[in-house]
């Protein structure tokens, strides 16, 4: 009989020792820590390699970057050097393999609101990062993640051998405890990566909504068929 399918989930902008407890006492799978000073949830890599300490074994710490140079990479692996790297603001195929050097590596794909309105073709952006471990397919809004905003989960052909949700796609962008079922149900991701959707503030993580969060993910994966991918 197949196993049972289970979505990863990733909590990411934790900047509080509280949160980053809180969100370890949940079935997750990741805790992202936003290595971008333009963020209203960054933290030093100092910071964050406190914070990563308080995880336990097998929750993954995941250093997200935007256009960032290459010592201030160098600076975040250093500090977090067990730690998943996402790249979310501009850098090519060529960048992230060179800022990632051996380290696995995740890049965002910033699907517009209006499908179709400024050209993005999801699929192509798939092929260009190949090399990445998976996509963050998140939407656009101005700035870089974290603005709480949702794109057409309807107008993307999931199953396509590009995109290859069930095992490379984590569904980002306007998530909650309230349409995260949804997004699981019509996308089938092999992780969900949540943010601005289980906070009380910028920064804040609300412990009640990510647990929530947490439980629809695990509902929608019981009303789910068994899965062989995962």
């Amino acid at each position: 009989m197949p196993p049972k399918r289970r979505t990863r989930i990733k909590i990411c902008g934790l900047t509080r020792e509280a949160d980053v407890r809180a969100a370890a006492a949940l079935d997750i799978d990741a805790v992202g820590f936003v290595l971008y000073p333009g963020s209203p949830r960054a933290v030093t890599p100092e910071r964050a390699a406190a914070l990563a300490a308080l995880l336990p074994p097998f929750i993954t710490p995941v250093l997200l970057f935007v256009n960032a140079s290459a010592a201030e990479v160098a600076a975040g692996v250093t500090a977090v050097p067990h730690a998943l790297l996402q790249f979310h603001g501009d850098e090519t195929p060529a960048q992230c393999a060179a800022l990632a050097g051996a380290r696995a590596w995740l890049r965002a794909a910033r699907v517009p609101l209006t499908p179709g309105a400024t050209g993005f073709d999801l699929l192509e952006y798939a092929e260009t990062f190949a090399a990445a471990r998976a996509l963050v397919v998140d939407a656009h809004v101005a700035g870089y993640g974290g603005g709480g905003q949702t794109f057409d989960w309807t107008a993307i052909p999931w199953s396509h051998p590009r995109l290859r949700a069930a095992d490379r796609v984590v569904l980002s962008g306007g998530l909650t405890p309230e349409n995260v079922t949804d997004g699981v149900r019509l996308v089938r991701p092999w992780a969900v990566d949540v943010s601005s959707g289980v906070e009380a503030a910028k920064g804040i993580k609300d412990a009640q909504r990510m647990a929530a969060f947490v439980a629809a993910v695990r509902r929608a994966d019981a009303a789910l068929p068994p899965s062989p991918a995962v």
